[in-house]
């Protein structure tokens, strides 16, 4: 898990009889002090008008997320079972990812309280402290967990990652995979999708993509933004003999990097001719520079283009 989400604590609370609310586990042990409990256990172990939400509270440079449970059964003392596990973060941490974690961890608890009484009952409770432990350390290490708790009941978690809202779509953007289209897995997406990605080729834009496709633009636009938000395709500016491209010092990434090699020479090899050569594709990203235009470079450099795409050359260093 990225550093952003990084979970320094996991602790479980509840409403003991006649000491109050307390912390009974916590991982590491000792971690929340006496006095950040003291100051922020009215939103751990809550009145009714809090119970069942999720909390986030910023206390002492640190950072709480708990989803309060109560549980009403005359078979608990003072007919009520209250409890909470929650995380401990750095107070700058952004927490939104943890979220739904701590919510569905509350779920989860809940149930097995329902059918096993596995938290008033103190033999079961115990098995809290290794859970605990193998939440902190795997769901910072990978993002994801799975607790075997008995027979009959595994929990599944994983952190969903918190994307930015993509771009808006307009007609003249030009959508091209980050990744390649083979690997493309076409029934995992909407119908709308499906019938657009055959046009999808890094030369094609919005509006013609809508027009070759025979899909309303407006529909063109949200499906192209949702492949935009899952990062499998971005957007270029469209390709013209007048535009003026330019290499960055990752050029020379492509003289050290055999795949990279393999796969921009599979890219920019004209349809039906032999494969062309890493010094003729080379030779090319040199020559683009500042002043030179697409058309610039064709006339320099004909006798390499012989086998090379040059729309293809420059859509690569988009990707």
């Amino acid at each position: 898990m990225g550093s952003n989400s990084q979970i320094e604590c996991i602790f479980f609370s509840e409403f003991h009889p006649t000491l109050g609310p307390k912390i009974t586990y916590q991982v590491p042990e000792e971690y929340i002090s006496r006095e950040l409990f003291d100051t922020v256990q009215v939103y751990i172990i809550t009145k009714p008008e809090l119970q069942n939400k999720l909390i986030t509270v910023t206390a002492m440079e640190k950072k709480l997320i708990g989803c309060p449970v109560c549980i009403e059964h005359k078979k608990y003392s003072r007919n009520a079972l209250l409890f909470n596990l929650g995380f401990v973060c750095d107070a700058q941490t952004k927490t939104c990812a943890l979220e739904p974690i701590v919510k569905k961890l509350s779920g989860y608890l809940t149930t097995l309280e329902l059918e096993s009484s596995f938290i008033s009952n103190e033999e079961s409770k115990q098995k809290l402290v290794p859970i605990m432990s193998t939440l902190l350390e795997e769901l910072n290490a990978k993002g994801s967990c799975t607790l075997p708790i008995d027979e009959s009941n595994t929990i599944h978690l994983k952190l969903i990652e918190q994307r930015k809202d993509p771009l808006i779509v307009q007609e003249y953007d030009v959508p091209v995979f980050t990744q390649c289209k083979d690997q493309f897995i076409k029934s995992q997406w909407d119908l709308t999708t499906q019938q657009i990605l055959p046009y999808i080729d890094g030369f094609r834009h919005i509006q013609k993509i809508s027009a070759e496709a025979d899909v309303e633009l407006n529909l063109v636009r949200i499906a192209v933004q949702n492949l935009l938000y899952y990062e499998v395709v971005t957007l270029v500016s469209i390709f013209q003999y007048s535009n003026v491209y330019c290499t960055t010092p990752k050029v020379q990434n492509l003289m050290d990097d055999k795949s990279m090699q393999e796969e921009c020479l599979l890219y920019v090899t004209k349809s039906g001719q032999k494969r062309a050569s890493l010094r003729d594709v080379f030779q090319l990203y040199c020559g683009l520079s500042p002043g030179t235009t697409v058309r610039d470079l064709c006339s320099r450099y004909a006798q390499q283009l012989q086998r090379v795409d040059e729309r293809s050359v420059c859509m690569a260093l988009n990707k």
